[in-house]
């Protein structure tokens, strides 16, 4: 049996906490500045995280190593598993023509491509958050936008803006419920805190998305429909959270911000310059990709010259609405139940590890959700839609298999990442990190979401941070005399803003769109918006422990 140790460096929590930020470093490091691919990165601080548990921490090397393959296992199923579904879905799609008309009918919506970006990125991107998770929205939105002539680059960097307010309710409440758990704190007052700080940060990210797109020029002539889209946004997900329930909160934010977006511009039809930078799409360089995902031309038209049926252009838009409905119908209670019970909980054999506090770590369990995993469902849309497309099942394989062969670069960064960061978790370095910044005091309120901030971008879920910094959010505010709810809430909310630099985002934005290879160039292009609105978040949390916003804590 291992115990993690807090401080295991000469004794000194400073120290133990340098030591424990070699791996992160080393993650960015080798991505942002030495420009690494992607997943040499990962398997790079990967190798400095395992040396670190095993010679600093003292976890014994066997154990290091079954962490690392817990959290390879958990990369593939169920991460891998989802994306690598969502992106097979889109070239079926691409394969018979419809994505073309896709394109049209959201050009006919609006033929501003910057109001399509906060349509599909924003709006539409949060229902998936809502229903799905696990990369699902980024690997939708980034091949939609794609199809309706985005460059790579931008079609990712949009999706990866936008995929951010949305994660600390979706899907479907579970990073609040998860908050609940860890904490002990009820769930509906961490929804109601969490609603009282997002929606903050939801009114200006339509206008980043403006400036992703077209610069100065976006900001100027659309900031008003921007602010309308994001304050619907935000005014629905502060009501939901508070009034209804967390669980809805992204739904009904998602259709609010929607319909006040397309209410306010449906009268600007005239013809639109296209954003600065957008042209033909640019060359992936992976070797073996193209610079459309499908391997057809690109998006602006049908591969192989392959062109829908007349009276048909329905079927362009039925592989998403059968995703939505799929995941919708999963979540009412007789079918949930249902598809919860093939989920089948086994102890990692080998891996015996117990926190700080002497309790067992929940990492030694494992969680196969066979049923309920977003890749099955998104499986279950996927066989609808080749019965709507009609693709042959032959077919049908055959791109699947090629869709995982392409991402087979996207796949191993996953892997790595995973690994990191089951193996830092293990081992106890995240939690010497994060008992560190604790000793902050009454500033740690300023602190606590930069804490999540951390553990998405390690992780790539909301979900998941809150299962790493939850109690010890807690146990910071009780120290330091802080509200617990506002803390706690301050983790999931500061843990969005991370979602834009996860490594697994960014490895799934790449791949949606033939860019293996360059995520080191999406993540030099989002780490300084992630960190603007991390500063947003960090001095709204401040300000809400003192007595200027308090009254914003239920």
């Amino acid at each position: 049996m291992y115990q993690q140790p807090l401080q295991p460096v000469a004794g000194s929590l400073a120290l133990s906490a340098a030591c424990a930020a070699l791996p992160l470093l080393t993650l960015f490091l080798l991505l942002g500045v030495v420009r690494a691919r992607a997943w040499v990165a990962a398997f790079g601080a990967l190798a400095v995280a395992v040396v670190l548990a095993w010679a600093l921490w003292r976890m014994p090397l066997a154990q290091t190593l079954l962490a690392a393959g817990q959290g390879a296992t958990f990369a593939l199923f169920p991460l891998v598993w989802t994306f690598g579904t969502a992106i097979w879905i889109y070239r079926m799609t691409v394969h018979t023509g419809h994505f073309d008309t896709l394109r049209r009918g959201f050009a006919r919506i609006s033929d501003d491509r910057r109001v399509q970006a906060m349509v599909i990125a924003f709006c539409f991107g949060s229902l998936l958050e809502a229903l799905a998770g696990q990369g699902t929205p980024v690997a939708v939105t980034t091949v939609m936008l794609l199809a309706l002539g985005f460059t790579p680059v931008r079609a990712a960097t949009v999706a990866l803006v936008a995929n951010t307010v949305p994660a600390a309710f979706g899907p479907l409440g579970l990073p609040i419920t998860t908050l609940a758990g860890v904490t002990g704190l009820p769930a509906t007052e961490l929804g109601m805190m969490a609603g009282r700080q997002v929606p903050v940060v939801a009114v200006v990210v339509p206008l980043v998305l403006l400036v992703v797109v077209d610069g100065r020029r976006g900001v100027r002539e659309l900031w008003r429909p921007a602010l309308a889209c994001g304050a619907a946004f935000a005014l629905a997900q502060f009501a939901t959270a508070n009034f209804l329930t967390a669980a809805l909160a992204d739904i009904a934010a998602a259709f609010a911000g929607a319909g006040v977006l397309l209410l306010v511009t449906r009268r600007a039809r005239r013809p639109v310059p296209a954003p600065a930078g957008d042209g033909p799409p640019e060359p992936a360089a992976s070797s073996g990709s193209a610079a459309s995902p499908a391997g057809g031309p690109g998006p602006a038209g049908s591969p192989q010259g392959v062109t829908p049926p007349p009276g048909r252009a329905w079927l362009a838009y039925a592989p998403y609405v059968t995703i939505v409905a799929v995941f919708a119908v999963s979540q009412v209670p007789a079918v949930k139940r249902l598809l919860d019970a093939g989920t089948l909980a086994v102890s990692w054999p080998g891996l015996h590890v117990l926190t700080a506090a002497g309790t067992p770590s929940p990492l030694s369990t494992f969680r196969f959700a066979w049923l309920a995993a977003p890749g099955s469902l998104l499986l279950v849309a996927g066989l609808v839609t080749m019965a709507l497309l009609r693709v042959s099942p032959r077919e049908a394989g055959r791109l699947y298999g090629r869709t995982l062969y392409e991402l087979r670069w996207a796949v191993l960064t996953v892997v790595g990442l995973l690994a990191l960061s089951f193996t830092m978790n293990a081992s106890g370095q995240i939690a010497t990190l994060g008992v560190w910044m604790a000793g902050a005091g009454t500033l740690f309120a300023v602190l606590a979401p930069v804490l999540g901030w951390l553990g998405v971008a390690l992780t790539g879920s909301d979900t998941s941070s809150n299962s790493l910094f939850g109690a010890l959010q807690v146990a910071a505010a009780q120290r330091a005399g802080l509200d617990p709810v506002l803390l706690a809430a301050a983790n999931a909310s500061g843990g969005t803003l991370g979602k834009m630099i996860s490594l697994q985002n960014l490895t799934i934005a790449a791949a949606a769109v033939g860019l293996t290879g360059r995520e080191g160039d999406l993540f030099r292009r989002m780490f300084g918006w992630s960190v603007l609105l991390l500063a947003l978040m960090c001095l709204l949390v401040g300000l809400q422990a003192t007595p200027l916003l308090s009254w914003m804590v239920p």
